[in-house]
């Protein structure tokens, strides 16, 4: 909740900065923001892959300063290359801290309570950076360079104070030793030093993300959905201002309902959702809700003011629903379908997704809303609809290999080795291993 005060301001003043007290243009500030985007994919996955090697605590903590040192540098940029080289330091640490902080998630919680954090996680995100939108307003009222720079320093300070609490995470969320999780060890004893690291090395390739097909769909699939965050900050926005007749004020209490509805819902509605066949279920209504929302959106260009605005707040209530529902069915699979014994790498891998698909997100919008308007609302719809039910369909299959082996162990052990012959692609959660050893 500091943190993310700090990211909060960061978010409202950072374009007018540039724009206004760095003079840049509006290229060269398109171009900043890309390279940070472009840089925190790499350090999504650098991040996860950290996490599995080193502790996780002092990633974070180590990456978090960092990024808050980063932050106070906006603060004495005064041109295009200072922007540029701050900006891309900032988003690579944020991105890598991002990943050591569900690595955290992945190993400190199990099943439902690890959804319900992350659900938490986010709910308190959302808070702190309405308060943070808040304080940055005062910059934008104020107008002076020194307003600027001096609400950029309050923000580092922000994310340096959370450090406070972080230093207090215990011991246990950090990786265990990749040797201790190799049956090869455990088996034999083995002591010599160079055979261990042979052996953590070997475990840990043998359990890589990138030999995992099903959580590569899986993170690709999520990516596509994620860029209705870009429908909603940049395609929504635009529609309103030039294709509808409702206010532009509109645009500002959108946001504001969503935020209202991921406050209020995002934590009891990713109950369950650590089930494989419930998060399916709520990926499946997500994926309807969003095409229908694009839909509504449509609707509403033409109509009188107030039908508009009723419109226009009817497509934003179902999609923030499906924001809320995508959200929870995401986290579920993700952690669920991630190899334990690389959980940083796996969620690495997932958060490189979510960025790819947030970098994607503006060419989506520009190909489809802005060119093509009511047809391009069309097009959104299919592809939000497809990519949710390919998420639905993984989950089904998942949750079917999963009750087949359950199935197999309350046999026998010999049922068991048959099922785990047969089954290539066996469910890694928690719940299913727990069965099989019993």
């Amino acid at each position: 909740m500091i943190s993310r005060v700090g990211r909060g301001i960061f978010l409202t003043v950072t374009v007018l900065y540039f724009t206004l007290i760095v003079h840049l243009p509006a290229h060269e500030v398109a171009i900043v923001l890309a390279a940070s985007s472009g840089l925190g994919v790499l350090a999504s996955l650098a991040g996860g892959w950290l996490a599995d090697r080193f502790s996780p605590k002092r990633m974070l903590l180590a990456l978090t300063a960092l990024e808050g040192v980063g932050l106070a540098g906006y603060a004495f940029v005064g041109d295009f290359a200072s922007a540029l080289v701050v900006a891309m330091l900032v988003g690579g640490f944020g991105q890598a801290a991002n990943s050591n902080r569900m690595a955290i998630i992945a190993r400190a919680f199990v099943g439902e309570s690890r959804v319900h954090a992350r659900a938490v996680l986010r709910t308190v995100t959302n808070l702190a950076i309405a308060v943070g939108s808040g304080l940055g307003a005062i910059a934008l009222a104020v107008g002076t360079a020194e307003a600027y720079r001096a609400l950029l320093l309050v923000a580092a300070i922000a994310y340096l104070l959370g450090l406070v609490r972080l230093a207090k995470l215990p011991a246990s969320v950090d990786a265990p030793a990749a040797a201790a999780s190799d049956p090869v060890l455990t088996a034999t004893g083995s002591t010599d030093a160079v055979a261990t690291r042979r052996a953590a090395r070997r475990t840990l390739a043998a359990h890589s993300p990138w030999r995992d097909p099903r959580y590569l769909a899986l993170t690709a699939l999520c990516a596509v959905f994620a860029m209705q965050f870009g429908v909603a900050e940049l395609g929504v926005p635009l529609w309103i201002a030039h294709d509808t007749n409702a206010p532009e004020v509109l645009v500002s209490a959108t946001l504001i309902l969503n935020t209202v509805i991921v406050v209020l819902f995002q934590v009891p509605l990713s109950k369950g959702t650590h089930d494989l066949r419930r998060a399916g279920r709520v990926s499946a209504i997500a994926a309807w809700l969003m095409a229908a929302s694009c839909l509504v959106y449509a609707m509403a260009t033409g109509q009188p003011v107030w039908v508009a605005v009723v419109v226009l707040v009817a497509a934003a209530l179902a999609h923030a629903f499906a924001e809320v529902l995508s959200q929870a069915g995401g986290w579920g699979l993700s952690f669920e379908l991630a190899d334990p014994v690389r959980s940083g790498t796996y969620q690495g891998v997932f958060g490189m997704g979510f960025s790819v698909g947030s970098m994607c997100a503006p060419l989506l919008v520009a190909l489809t809303v802005e060119q093509h308007g009511v047809l391009g609302w069309g097009v959104l719809a299919a592809v939000f609809l497809v990519s949710g039910l390919g998420v639905w369909v993984i989950a089904r299959i998942a949750a079917g290999a999963q009750e087949r082996a359950a199935e197999a162990a309350a046999t026998g052990p010999d049922a068991s080795i048959e099922s785990d012959a047969s089954d290539t692609a066996p469910v890694r959660s928690a719940d299913a291993r727990v069965t099989a050893r019993e």
